[in-house]
C-alpha cells in the first residue's frame, strides 16, 4: 500500500515537471513568434505613436472643428456644414449630473475604477462571442471610444484595438475621469449630423441640455450605441426601447429611485426639432453622396448581394461604422463640396410637383401630405444627377423623406424597356419583329382586358401589351433580365424576383426614382452606364482635392439595341400610353408604368439633352383612382422638361442603322487586328514580309453591305446572365 501511494506521488511529482516545461516551451515559443515574427516590432511602434498622440494633445484637440460649404454647378454656394463644436461645447460643471449618469451606466460602469482598459469586459464580451457566435456586447470603455473617435479610425483589426487601448492608457495618465466624459459627452455623436450632447438637445428637442427632463436625456443617451439603428427620426420605438433600459440600468445602479424610472418610462417623447435644421431635397442627396464618395475613397466596397444573412448583417455593421466615420469627416473637416446641381430645374421641378397635386390636401397624423411625389434629372452629357426633388414643398420641421432615393416602389410597365425589350433586342429581335398578344394560362391579363393577335414589336410596348412582355421575358429568362438592373447597381433586388411578374414591374422590394433615371439615361447612353451622383469633387479647405469622380461608363446595352429601344420609345409618346407627353419640337422618348390597383404611377423618358424619371403615389401604399403613368407622372414630366428644354436646339437621337454599321465596322477591325497577331505569331522571326502583304489581306476582308441591308437579327448574341458584379447602392 506504501509503495503505491509512493509511485502515486512520483507520477504527480513527474506530471508536474512536464508541465512546467511545456509551459516554459509555450512561452519561450509565444515570445520568439512575438518578436521574430514582427509582432513586437509593430506593437511597440503603436505603442510609441499613442504617445505621440496623447502628448501632442490639448483640450483644443477636443473641441476643433471646421465649416464645410456645398456648391452648385455654377459654384454658388448652398449650403454650410457645420460640427459646432465650439459653439454647443459644454465644460463638465455645465453637463447635468443625469447626463454622465446615463452613459456611464449603459456604456461603462466600471468607468470610476478602471485605468482606461477594462479587461474584465473584454473578456465578458470575447466570451458572449464564443457563446452567442456573434458580438452581441462590446468592451470598449468610454476612454477607449473616445480614443477611436478623435485618434483613430473604424477599422475591425486588432491592430487598431491594441493602439486603442494605448491611447486610452496614456489619456487616463493625462486627464482626470471629469475631463474625460467632458470630451466624450461632446465628441460622441447623435446621429443626423448632431455631435456632442448639446448640439444634440438643440437639434431633437430645440432646448438646452440643462431643460431636459429625466426621460429625454436617456433617450438622448440612446442614440451614441448605434446612431443607425437608434436614430429617432426613422426608429423611434428602437430609441425608446433602449431609453427604457437605460433607465433600468440607472436604477440598479442606484442612481435614480424606481419612483423615477417609472415616470420616466411612461414620459410621451415628442420631437421638437428646429425650422432651420429641416433638411431640403438637394442638402440630403447631396450629404448621401458625398459621404458614399468618401467611404469609397476610404477603400469600402458596396454590395447588394450577400451569401448569408450573417454576412448581409456583418457587411450592414461594418457599413454603418465607416457611414458615420465619413460622415463626421463631412461635418467637421472644412470641406469644399462642388456638385452637378442646377437650382433652376431644381426649383422647375418642385414647382411641377408642387402645382399638379396641389388638390390634395389630406395630411397623415405627422401633418406630411398623404399624396407624394418624387422626381430625379439627369444631364444626359455628363451622367450627373442636376435636379432631385423627393416629396412635395411643405413648412414641417419634421424629418423630411427624401422619397427619389431612400424610397423603393413598384415600377410597373417602366420597367419593361431595361428588363424585356432591350434585352430581347439584343437577341436577334428588331423593333418590325412580330410578336403575338394572346391569353396566357396562368399569365397576366393587358390592361384594357383585350388581345390583338400579331402584331409589331414597336406596336406592343407603344400600347405596353402585357402577354406580349410576359412571353418575352419568359425567352430572355428571369435571372438574364434582372442581371441588367444589378448590374446598374439596383440595390434591392432579391433572389424572389427571378419570376416572369417581374416583366411587368411585380419586384419584391422595388425601385428608386434614381435608380429609374440612371438606368434610362443608361438606354439614352448608347447601353453606357454612369453611377448617378451629384457630387463632381471634394477638396479641403485650401482647395486640394480630395476625392473626384470621372463618370467612367459600363457597356450594359448594345449599342444597337440602345438606339432601337430609344427609337420604339418614341412610338410610345406619338402613339401609344405616353401620347401627347412629348416635348414640343424635341425627340422624346419615354415609357408609362402603373401597378395593381393605381398605387403607384411612373414615368421616366428622356430627350438628348435630359433625362427625367417622375414617381407618383402614397407614401402607404393605397388606391388612387385616376393614377395612371400617363395622368399625374406624365403630366408632371411633361410641364418639367417643357420648362428645362426652353431656348434648347432641337436634338435627333442617333438612328439604330447607323448603330449596327458601327458594331459590324468595330467588329471587322478587331477581326483584323486578330489576324494579323495570328500571322505574325506564325511567321519565323527573321522572315522578311511580302511588299503587297497588306494589299492581299485587304483582298481577303469580306465586303460590306450596304447600310440599307443591314440585319440586326445576324448579330451574336450577347449572354449578360453573369456579366457584372454587383456594387451597392
Amino acid at each position: 500500500m506504501a509503495r503505491k501511494k509512493k509511485k502515486k506521488k512520483y507520477r504527480l511529482f513527474w506530471f508536474f515537471v512536464w508541465m512546467q516545461f511545456l509551459l516554459m516551451i509555450l512561452v519561450v515559443g509565444g515570445l520568439g513568434y512575438y518578436y521574430y515574427g514582427g509582432y513586437g516590432k509593430q506593437i511597440t511602434s503603436m505603442k510609441d505613436e499613442a504617445l505621440l498622440f496623447v502628448r501632442a494633445s490639448t483640450e483644443d484637440t477636443f473641441r476643433s472643428s471646421q465649416t464645410s460649404v456645398v456648391y452648385d454647378k455654377n459654384g454658388d454656394t448652398i449650403t454650410t456644414l457645420k460640427g459646432e463644436k465650439d459653439v454647443y461645447y459644454l465644460n463638465y460643471e455645465q453637463i447635468p449630473v443625469d447626463v454622465c449618469a446615463a452613459i456611464v451606466s449603459i456604456e461603462d460602469k466600471k468607468f470610476y475604477q478602471h485605468n482606461g482598459v477594462d479587461y474584465k469586459a473584454i473578456l465578458r464580451a470575447v466570451k458572449a462571442m464564443i457563446q452567442n457566435g456573434e458580438v452581441t456586447q462590446g468592451g470598449s470603455t468610454i476612454t477607449q471610444q473616445l480614443a477611436r473617435k478623435i485618434f483613430l479610425n473604424q477599422d475591425k483589426t486588432w491592430q487598431r484595438k491594441v493602439e486603442e487601448m494605448f491611447i486610452a492608457t496614456e489619456l487616463e495618465k493625462k486627464y482626470n475621469k471629469n475631463k474625460i466624459l467632458e470630451f466624450y459627452l461632446n465628441n460622441i455623436y447623435f446621429g443626423n449630423g448632431y455631435y456632442g450632447i448639446q448640439a444634440a438637445s438643440r437639434g431633437y428637442f430645440n432646448t438646452e441640455v440643462s431643460m431636459l427632463s429625466l426621460s429625454q436625456i436617456a433617450f438622448l443617451c440612446a442614440i451614441p450605441n448605434n446612431p443607425t439603428l437608434y436614430d429617432p427620426l426613422t426608429n423611434m420605438e428602437n430609441t425608446l426601447g433602449r431609453r427604457d433600459r437605460i433607465l433600468k440600468q440607472m436604477y440598479e445602479d442606484g442612481k435614480i429611485t424606481e419612483s423615477a424610472m417609472y415616470l420616466a418610462k411612461a414620459e410621451d417623447i415628442q420631437l421638437n426639432r428646429p425650422a432651420t435644421e429641416k433638411n431640403n431635397y438637394v442638402e440630403t442627396y447631396t450629404y448621401y453622396c458625398a459621404i458614399r464618395l468618401l467611404m469609397e475613397h476610404e477603400g469600402f466596397a458596396f454590395r447588394t448581394e450577400f451569401n448569408s444573412d450573417e454576412d448581409k448583417s456583418a457587411y450592414q455593421q461594418y457599413y454603418n461604422n465607416m457611414y458615420e466615420q465619413c460622415q463626421k469627416q463631412l461635418y467637421t473637416a472644412g470641406y469644399r463640396i462642388y456638385t452637378s446641381i442646377d437650382m433652376q430645374a431644381q426649383a422647375q421641378l418642385q414647382a411641377a410637383i408642387d402645382e399638379k397635386l396641389a388638390g390634395f390636401t389630406d395630411t397623415n397624423e405627422e401633418g406630411v401630405y398623404k399624396l407624394q411625389s418624387a422626381g430625379v434629372r439627369i444631364d444626359n452629357e455628363t451622367g450627373y444627377v442636376s435636379a432631385i426633388v423627393g416629396g412635395r414643398s411643405q413648412d414641417f420641421d419634421g424629418y423630411t423623406l427624401n422619397r427619389a432615393y431612400q424610397s423603393y416602389r413598384q415600377p410597373g410597365s417602366a420597367i419593361k424597356p431595361l428588363i424585356v425589350y432591350t434585352p430581347i433586342l439584343e437577341r436577334g429581335y428588331t423593333p418590325d419583329s412580330i410578336v403575338v398578344d394572346q391569353p396566357i394560362e396562368e399569365g397576366p391579363s393587358n390592361a384594357d382586358g383585350a388581345y390583338s393577335g400579331e402584331m409589331s414589336l414597336r406596336t406592343a410596348l407603344a400600347k405596353s401589351k402585357n402577354s406580349v412582355a410576359w412571353q418575352l421575358f419568359e425567352e430572355v429568362t428571369p435571372k438574364a433580365g434582372l442581371a441588367y438592373l444589378k448590374s446598374m447597381n439596383f440595390s434591392r433586388i432579391s433572389p424572389e424576383d427571378e419570376r416572369l411578374t417581374s416583366a411587368l414591374g411585380g419586384l419584391t422590394n422595388g425601385v428608386s426614382p434614381v435608380e429609374m433615371a440612371s438606368a434610362y439615361a443608361t438606354l439614352e447612353n448608347d447601353g453606357d452606364y454612369r453611377m448617378p451622383t451629384c457630387i463632381v469633387k471634394i477638396t479641403d479647405a485650401q482647395g486640394n482635392e480630395v476625392v473626384s469622380t470621372s463618370q467612367e461608363a459600363t457597356k450594359i446595352y448594345k449599342t444597337t439595341a440602345a438606339r432601337m429601344i430609344t427609337d420604339m420609345m418614341q412610338t410610345v409618346l406619338t402613339e401609344g400610353t405616353g401620347r401627347g407627353l412629348g416635348v414640343s419640337n424635341m425627340p422624346s422618348a419615354g415609357k408609362t408604368g402603373t401597378t395593381n390597383d393605381n398605387k403607384d404611377g411612373w414615368f421616366v423618358g428622356y430627350t438628348p439633352y435630359y433625362t427625367a424619371s417622375i414617381w407618383v403615389g402614397y407614401d402607404m401604399p393605397e388606391k388612387l383612382p385616376g393614377l395612371t403613368g400617363s395622368s399625374y407622372p406624365g403630366e408632371i414630366w411633361h410641364t418639367f422638361m417643357e420648362n428645362c428644354h426652353q431656348g434648347l436646339a432641337p436634338l435627333e437621337f442617333l438612328p439604330y442603322v447607323q448603330a449596327d454599321t458601327y458594331e459590324r465596322e468595330q467588329e471587322q477591325l478587331l477581326q483584323e487586328e486578330q489576324e494579323n497577331q495570328e500571322e505574325q505569331q506564325d511567321e519565323p522571326e527573321n522572315q522578311e514580309e511580302p511588299e503587297n502583304q497588306e494589299e492581299q489581306q485587304d483582298e481577303d476582308l469580306p465586303e460590306e453591305e450596304p447600310a440599307e441591308s443591314d440585319n440586326p437579327q445576324e448579330e451574336p448574341e450577347e449572354n449578360h446572365e453573369n456579366e457584372q458584379e454587383l456594387q451597392d447602392n
